[in-house]
């Protein structure tokens, strides 16, 4: 799964909830019926934008969800999934983004993706899941051309680039691609007046998407010897900000100018959502839930590291505090240093055994909201809910802090903050 729109459950209200979650299978569902199951392991957060922007703009109606089957990721529940053209939309623009993300990680000569044999075979897959796009995309009337052009021209952007060449060159075959995408849900949904706005908005995420992408891959880039445009053009983080600062206002603005049925999911995620997720990679914002954790622990030992706050240490945008906790000179006991307490001993397990714990996971559903013991190196982790950008519901009133008079009801997540946007 991957996306920079990735909205926490603790922070959605259940209907909403239920509401994203409609997309994502939808989107998922649709890639198998028009794909193939290979298809659906391309299912990504901000594809199911174009399946939600296309919803939340046409007439209400019951035909717009359907009730799929159980499914091991949903813990073998029955849900409504979206259906219809939004759904089959992003499916298209998915298939042609994973494609073009392959390309990208063999470029760069990824991992396994640095040997030759499995690069050719990555290559195969891409061209096919480029056409498979493609196919879809022409029986709603949308040429995946401009997504298939836009790819291409990135690689000889990239290369021609250099210290001085402005960032907002390279980020533009991005930005074409997602206008077209957004632009096109206007014509889906029969409101041709959107498209303008839908186009500048997509343009605009489409920035966000390359920039928050480069901020969050510089250091690991920078190990690893691969390009990055912040790295290669000389564009220093905080320049980064102010671009992104200036695209989450112009998405804001330009959704403001478009008319929809029913736009609380899409505010929630192309307004609120998105800023989270340049707090995310800049690494601006805690999660509230794991702060919390933190605290609660502190309490219980009494202990407080030199610098933190209120028992609190200072973390990243995701995990635990830095530090090992089986560092021999840990401070804050009252007797002196405490000895460590033996690391326990790890039996790592297998490829074949790994492999199946891990399927056993997932069909469970506790890789994504639970506690769960890594498959190979028996580590405990936490799922992917406990990892996220998550704040109270609204948090001070969060939810507005940064948009001015951006929410009409402030009822984007059905709580009563008492805020006056």
């Amino acid at each position: 799964m991957f996306g920079i729109v990735r909205p926490c459950a603790h922070r959605l209200s259940e209907g909403l909830k239920a509401e994203w979650m409609a997309h994502l299978c939808g989107l998922c569902l649709a890639l198998r019926s028009d794909h193939g199951q290979f298809a659906r392991i391309v299912t990504n957060y901000d594809g199911l934008i174009v399946s939600v922007l296309t919803e939340a703009q046409a007439e209400r109606t019951t035909r717009r969800r359907r009730t799929a089957g159980p499914c091991p990721l949903r813990s073998m529940r029955t849900a409504p999934v979206a259906r219809g053209e939004g759904a089959r939309l992003a499916a298209a623009v998915s298939l042609v983004l994973a494609s073009a993300k392959v390309r990208d990680h063999i470029a760069d000569r990824d991992g396994l993706l640095s040997r030759r044999p499995v690069a050719a075979a990555a290559r195969r897959v891409a061209a096919g899941w480029d056409r498979a796009g493609a196919r879809t995309g022409a029986e709603l009337g949308f040429d995946t051309a401009v997504l298939v052009d836009a790819v291409d021209r990135q690689t000889g952007i990239e290369r021609l680039a250099g210290p001085g060449t402005p960032l907002l060159t390279v980020t533009e075959p991005t930005e074409t691609a997602t206008a077209a995408a957004f632009a096109h849900t206007a014509a889906l949904a029969g409101r041709p007046q959107n498209a303008e706005p839908l186009a500048e908005a997509g343009r605009l995420f489409g920035r966000l998407a390359h920039l928050l992408d480069a901020v969050e891959d510089q250091e690991a880039d920078a190990t690893s010897g691969a390009w990055n445009p912040l790295t290669a053009t000389g564009t220093s983080r905080a320049e980064a900000r102010r671009l992104c600062d200036d695209a989450l206002r112009g998405v804001r603005l330009a959704l403001r100018d478009a008319e929809f049925t029913d736009d609380k999911l899409t505010h929630l995620l192309l307004v609120h959502e998105l800023r989270r997720s340049v707090d995310r990679a800049f690494a601006t914002q805690t999660c509230s839930h794991q702060a919390d954790a933190q605290r609660a622990g502190a309490n219980l030992t009494g202990s407080q590291a030199p610098g933190d706050a209120a028992g609190l240490r200072q973390t990243g945008s995701f995990g635990p505090p830095p530090g090992n906790p089986y560092a021999p000179n840990n401070p804050g006991s009252p007797c002196g240093p405490p000895q460590p307490p033996p690391e326990p001993p790890r039996d790592r397990r297998g490829l074949i055994a790994g492999c199946l714990v891990w399927a056993g996971l997932a069909c469970t559903c506790q890789m994504c909201c639970g506690t769960f013991e890594d498959p190979w190196s028996r580590q405990r982790r936490e799922g992917l809910c406990s990892q996220c950008d998550c704040s109270d519901c609204c948090d001070a009133c969060d939810c507005c802090s940064n948009c001015g008079d951006c929410c009409s009801s402030c009822d984007c997540c059905d709580c009563d903050c008492g805020c006056d946007c």
